[in-house]
C-alpha cells in the first residue's frame, strides 16, 4: 500500500518537473503565459520540439516506473495519471501549469502504443493542417516562419480532442486491459476539466458569455474563436 502511494506521488512530481521554466530561465525567455509557445518563438524550433520531447517522456517514464517496480497495472495507470496531473497542477508553479496533452502521450504510449498511434490520426490531421497553413505564409524565410508559427489552429485542439475521446475506445477494441480502457477515460476527463478551467477566472471577471466561453474552451482550447 505505501509502495503504491509512494509511487504515485513520485509519479506527480515527474509530470511535475518544472523544465520549460528552466529552459526559459536558461534562455532568457518570459516564464508567463505558455510556456511551450514561449519557447519555441524565443529560442526557436529546435528548443521547443526538445521541451515537448520532455514533457512526453515524462509521461513515459511515470509508466514504466510502476512496471520497475513491479506494481499492478491499476497502479501504474495512476502513476501515469498522477504525471498528467502533475504537469498541469504542479506544485512549483502554485498549480498553473501545462495543458497535459503531452505528457498524456507519452502515458498512453507506454500503456498501449498501438491504440494510442490509432487514435492519434486526427490529432495529425490538425497537426498537418497547422503546417501547411505555416507554409501558406508569404514574404518570410521559412526558419522564421517555423520560429513564429502559424497563429492560432482550429483543427489542432479539435483534432487532440478526437484524439482523446476515439483512445478507450480503440484501447477497448484492441482488447486492452479494462484497467487501461478507464484509464484513457480518465486521461479524457481530466484534460478536458484542464481546458475548461484553465484562465477560467479571467472570462468570468470579464464577464464574458460563459456558456460560449466554455463551448470554445472545450473545443477549441481557448475562451474566444
Amino acid at each position: 500500500m505505501l509502495t503504491n502511494l509512494a509511487a504515485i506521488i513520485a509519479a506527480y512530481f515527474i509530470g511535475a518537473l518544472p523544465h520549460l521554466y528552466v529552459l526559459c530561465k536558461l534562455r532568457r525567455i518570459s516564464t508567463t503565459g505558455d510556456l511551450h509557445i514561449n519557447l519555441w518563438q524565443g529560442a526557436g524550433p529546435f528548443w521547443g520540439l526538445a521541451a515537448v520531447l520532455f514533457d512526453v517522456l515524462k509521461g513515459a517514464a511515470a509508466v514504466w516506473m510502476g512496471h520497475l517496480l513491479g506494481l499492478d497495472l491499476a497502479i501504474i495507470v495512476a502513476c501515469g495519471l498522477a504525471a498528467v496531473a502533475g504537469q498541469m497542477w504542479p506544485v512549483f508553479a502554485r498549480f498553473d501549469g501545462e495543458k497535459g496533452n503531452t505528457t498524456g502521450l507519452g502515458m498512453a504510449l507506454a500503456l498501449a502504443w498501438p491504440a494510442t498511434l490509432a487514435a492519434l490520426v486526427p490529432a495529425l490531421f490538425g497537426l498537418v493542417s497547422k503546417l501547411v497553413r505555416l507554409l501558406k505564409i508569404k514574404n518570410q524565410p521559412l526558419r522564421k516562419r517555423f520560429k513564429s508559427g502559424a497563429g492560432q489552429s482550429d483543427a489542432l485542439p479539435v483534432g487532440v480532442a478526437l484524439t482523446l475521446l476515439i483512445l478507450p475506445v480503440a484501447a477497448w477494441l484492441m482488447g486492452e486491459p479494462v484497467e487501461v480502457v478507464y484509464g484513457f477515460v480518465a486521461l479524457l476527463v481530466i484534460i478536458m476539466l484542464r481546458r475548461l478551467t484553465q484562465g477560467l477566472s479571467k472570462d468570468i471577471k470579464e464577464r464574458r458569455d460563459l456558456k460560449r466561453a466554455l463551448f470554445n474552451r472545450l473545443l477549441y482550447d481557448r475562451s474566444r474563436h
